[in-house]
């Protein structure tokens, strides 16, 4: 397995991290009796760490699916193992696993910061598409 695709892998374990952290935080809001239900009552807003956690969530599956197409083409087109795309991918896996924690905490610039970093590795391996083979 390439590189790129190894951290395309470890972007799906943080996906499902996020969607069980979002989880608990919510069934501890709200109990294990909603948790199990219907959930077709009204129910309060999240309290600010669960309802940042499920921005975060979100966050992430707004570019997700980017950062795994452009990974999948740049194996499937042979242009991975580049710096662009080695680089891009560890910026943006890494850039997403700091995100979380900021966010969670409520950490203004730093997080924003954090994110700026993530979204240039996605724009490092889309560019990495873009340029001509040697």
């Amino acid at each position: 397995m390439t590189t790129e695709l190894t951290y395309l892998a470890w972007a799906l374990v943080l996906a499902v991290g996020q969607i069980l952290l979002v989880d608990v935080a919510r069934t501890r809001q709200y109990g294990l009796k909603w948790n199990v239900s219907a959930r077709d009552a009204e129910l309060p807003p999240l309290k600010p760490v669960p309802a940042r956690l499920l921005r975060a969530q979100h966050n992430l599956f707004e570019t997700l699916p980017l950062f795994a197409a452009a990974v999948l083409i740049a194996v499937v087109a042979q242009k991975d193992g580049s710096a662009l795309t080695l680089w891009g991918s560890r910026l943006y896996v890494w850039g997403r696993v700091v995100y979380v924690p900021l966010y969670a905490f409520g950490v203004p610039n730093l997080r924003s910061l954090v994110w700026v970093v993530s979204l240039v590795g996605l724009l490092m391996v889309i560019v990495a598409l873009f340029i001509p083979s040697a």
